[in-house]
């Protein structure tokens, strides 16, 4: 046992609890009580829950805290007096699911062992007390394999394995068909391969197995599954699981018992009729694990109405105390229903967006609340290709509408070959019978989701909604054998490598290229951007650098172009004519150059401005370093080589190509002739751009009438005297196109360097408005290359807890947010109307933006498919703000 302070209470009864302390319970053991308060404990199995403030204690200390043992001894002595049973009772045994229950859903990542409290005597007492031996050795069957897999490791194979092995000697299709016989084998089997892997006989004091299943769920918190779901949706390692020991009451009695999960509403579209799963005679476990195809919900109503009626009545009543869409676990014994869990549904985004609509519609909650229910990130998926329902395409076969969205790739059999192929860039999709908790990160990798079992409320459906990843499931017409490497259907066969497409929002399979379409946005989606726009104090912009980008960016809703990269002109085509500028031999030979670039530029301009009429559009004059136009060092040198060799007509030139190539060659690029210093040691380069730019002005405002909102921001500012003199190159311009600073135009800088975070009062002097560049503050302030520290050392950052996540995704709040906080405060003390904006890739990143909301900035900026998000992220930011 651990030490810890006297006094912890390390066990609460579920009549002790309710859903506000969701820390200390977790959130299934929260919301069991909370169900028990406002159903009945008739309705919900009695139990007890064990505080994630032990499992914590337990990771530190590794053994149980002290002064657990005699609480579990307390516990269990009440949870037999209140059923009236006990735990290995030879003549009527109470039995318990023990379940892990984190603060946040993880499904399917955490252990799970039921039935436990069997054994060898107990069984024989529950076949009479039941009058039923087949499910009293069905339950004990199930109790050994799930111990021996979860509390031990027995491999799951070797135990379906024997599974199959028993099914076919007796010629059956299904578990339910094993006679009595049958499953006192499998338990003796079991019992065998648990011995051979442990070295160890079966456990079968209750007592002991009690406490082997509560280490096992512990256990699993820090299990490989678990820490890769923890990392993708960002979950503390510190938080610990709690463990739930309930009753158990059985769906495996008999034709007029089973289990099911259920949904409030349609966990796919959010519509308002409730959906789900269940198996006649069989357990929860049956359900989820994809191994058995199961029937869908309306079925119930067939099969058992009065039971049908009062789920769906239980499922309104759950949603309304909620105020969100809600997920439940149920098992009907007998034809007695009971509620075993219930939790905010996990949904992709239009299910999403569809409920929030809906239950503003319906009274549920207000706009500013329906907001909340939202999961801003997963908003993106809305905004993406898919299938061209016109496209004319051969099904090879169809399956459960698991998770919407199409994919399409090469088809991989296993995890590890989809993380594999994400790493060389290659689109794949992951194709198995059904999936298993340890398949997370192939989720994480692939591009999509199939497989042959399962249902709606299979791990495979389960994972793939909450990680956005359309998935089929279910798809019973394939023959997907790991083995071979190959999936059978009909005559076709198909391999590893293959290419397969899948729509998740149809259950279509085929094996050809189809035509994607962009998405539509919903009238439902537009009234959630209406509240949105609505609550938030944010500002929205878009770093657009062409016409077409510009265009996509207003229609999702952009105020405007926060970024436009004046670099990315330059390229394709336009290259050789940049690299004529930088290979000059002198002043005037390089004005002349830019004098050819000049027009194009302008006319690039144009198109901006008339795409954005109306709104500010803000353009970074040239910032990457010059050798970037240049070709490589090494190519040119094997071309000086060769024409030497041939005494060719070029060599003369190629090696003085080669000298200004070597000549502009910088140790750290990244930080050195680049950004304003460009400015400086070549003023002619931004002199050409802000004459092109101004031109621009002029020309569509002579064209239309409508003056562009301009915003001309000087990159890479260290000094206030840097800005002084590239803002001064710039009003000179401006002045000979006949513009005025302040009417016409503004001129800013780029905050993207430490010192310019701590100077930013002598800045502001020169600057009417700030743009923070968080990709290269961040690169600068913790000196981390992103290209480098991504593939090299953030995995091990993360892995050791230096890094809950990469700071390139996030902004580092501690660090870099307090830099940026410090450059805001400092630039609007000298200024007090300084407008303040963000321009990096964290501008569209939810968690960043909720930051950037208390810091006194005016707007995000971000690319243009992320503009919706930033959006809802930036009004639910104000919503729990204003809370």
């Amino acid at each position: 046992m651990t030490d810890v302070a006297a006094g912890t209470q390390w066990i609460y009864a579920f009549e002790e609890g309710s859903r506000e302390m969701r820390d200390l319970l977790g959130g299934k053991g929260a919301n069991v009580a909370e169900m028990t308060r406002i159903l009945g404990a008739d309705k919900v199995p009695a139990g007890f829950t064990i505080t994630t403030e032990a499992c914590v204690a337990y990771m530190q200390g590794g053994a149980l805290p002290d002064g657990l043992d005699a609480e579990l001894a307390a516990a269990v002595a009440a949870l037999e007096a209140q059923t009236g049973k006990r735990l290995g009772d030879p003549e009527d045994p109470l039995l318990v699911s023990v379940r892990s229950g984190a603060r946040e859903s993880m499904p399917g990542m955490l252990d799970t062992v039921l039935n436990l409290g069997l054994n060898d005597g107990s069984v024989e007492g529950l076949a009479r007390k039941t009058g039923n031996p087949r499910f009293a050795w069905d339950s004990y069957r199930r109790f050994v394999q799930m111990y021996g897999n979860v509390v031990k490791g027995v491999p799951g194979e070797r135990i379906e394995h024997a599974i199959k092995e028993a099914k076919q000697a007796r010629g059956v299709k299904d578990d339910t068909e094993l006679d009595v016989a049958a499953l006192q084998e499998l338990v003796a089997t079991f019992k065998a391969l648990y011995s051979e892997a442990t070295g160890e006989e079966f456990p079968l004091e209750p007592q002991a197995q009690l406490e082997g299943a509560i280490r096992a769920v512990f256990d699993s918190w820090t299990g490989d599954r678990a820490v890769s779901y923890r990392r993708i949706n960002r979950i503390p390692d510190d938080w610990g699981t709690a463990v739930n020991v309930q009753q158990m009451v059985f769906g495996n009695k008999g034709d007029t018992s089973g289990s099911g999960v259920a949904f409030s509403r349609d966990e796919v579209t959010g519509a308002p009729e409730p959906s789900g799963d269940f198996l006649p005679n069989a357990q929860g476990e049956d359900v989820v694990s994809g191994v058995r195809n199961t029937r869908d919900i309306s079925e119930l109503a067939e099969w058992l109405p009065d039971v049908h009626q009062e789920l769906m009545n239980v499922l309104r009543r759950l949603e309304g105390h909620y105020g969100d869409m809600q997920d439940v676990e149920f098992t009907v014994e007998e034809r007695r229903l009971y509620m075993l869990q219930t939790r905010n549904a996990k949904r992709p985004a239009q299910a999403a967006v569809r409920f929030a609509v809906d239950a503003v519609a319906e009274g549920l909650m207000d706009p500013r609340a329906a907001l909340l229910t939202i999961d801003a990130e997963g908003l993106d998926a809305l905004l993406h290709p898919t299938f061209d329902p016109a496209a004319d395409f051969a099904v090879l076969a169809k399956g459960v509408a698991a998770s919407p969205g199409a994919a399409q790739g090469a088809i991989v059999f296993t995890a590890d070959e989809a993380v594999a192929a994400q790493a060389e860039g290659r689109e794949v999709v992951l194709v198995r019978p059904f999936t298993e908790a340890e398949d997370v990160a192939g989720f994480h990798a692939a591009k999509g989701i199939l497989t042959s079992e399962g249902g709606k409320a299979s791990h495979a459906a389960l994972v793939a909604r909450g990680m956005g990843r359309p998935a089929v499931t279910g798809a019973s017409a394939l023959e997907i054998d790991l083995s071979a490497r190959e999936v059978r259907v009909g005559d076709t066969v198909l391999r590893e490598g293959d290419h397969i497409a899948i729509d998740g929002s149809t259950g279509a399979i085929t094996v050809e290229e189809v035509p994607v379409i962009e998405p539509e946005v919903s009238a439902e989606f537009l009234r959630v951007l209406e509240w949105a726009d609505a609550a938030r104090v944010l500002g929205v912009r878009a770093n657009a650098d062409s016409p077409e980008d510009a265009e996509k960016a207003r229609g999702f809703g952009a105020q405007g172009i926060g970024l436009c990269r004046t670099e990315h002109m330059f390229l394709g085509d336009r290259q050789p004519l940049m690299a004529d500028v930088i290979l000059a031999d002198d002043k005037e030979a390089r004005q002349e150059c830019l004098e050819k670039l000049r027009p194009l530029q302008q006319q690039d301009f144009e198109g901006l401005f008339e795409a954005m009429t109306g709104l500010p559009v803000t353009i970074r004059l040239l910032d990457p370093p010059l050798h970037e136009f240049l070709p490589h060092k090494a190519d040119v040198e094997k071309q000086v080589e060769r024409a030497r060799i041939e005494v060719s007509d070029d060599l003369a030139q190629l090696e003085r190509t080669f000298e200004r190539v070597k000549a502009l060659e910088e140790t750290n690029p990244m930080l050195g002739t680049r950004g304003v210093r460009l400015g400086i040691l070549y003023p002619e380069i931004y002199r050409m751009q802000a004459d092109a730019i101004f031109a621009a002005v002029r020309a569509v405002r002579e064209r239309s009438g409508v003056a562009p909102h301009l915003e001309v921001m000087i990159p890479l500012v260290d000094y206030e005297r840097e800005l002084e003199l590239m803002r001064g190159l710039v009003l000179e311009s401006a002045t000979e196109a006949g513009l005025t600073q302040g009417e016409d135009f503004l001129v800013g800088t780029m905050i993207e360097l430490p010192r310019a975070c701590f100077q930013a009062d002598a800045i502001a002097e020169f600057a009417d408005f700030f743009s923070f560049g968080t990709n290269d503050l961040t690169q600068t302030a913790l000196g981390f290359s992103r290209d480098d520290i991504e593939g090299k050392i953030l995995g091990r950052y993360i892995e050791t807890k230096i890094l809950d996540r990469s700071p390139f995704e996030t902004i580092d709040g501690p660090g870099v947010g307090q830099m940026l906080r410090m450059g805001a405060w400092l630039g609007r003390k000298t200024k007090g109307d300084l407008k303040l904006g963000v321009c990096g890739e964290h501008g569209g990143d939810p968690d960043s933006i909720d930051f950037f909301h208390h810091s006194g900035i005016d707007y995000v900026s971000c690319s243009p498919y992320r503009v919706p998000v930033a959006r809802v992220a930036a009004a639910q930011a104000a919503v729990r703000s204003r809370e």
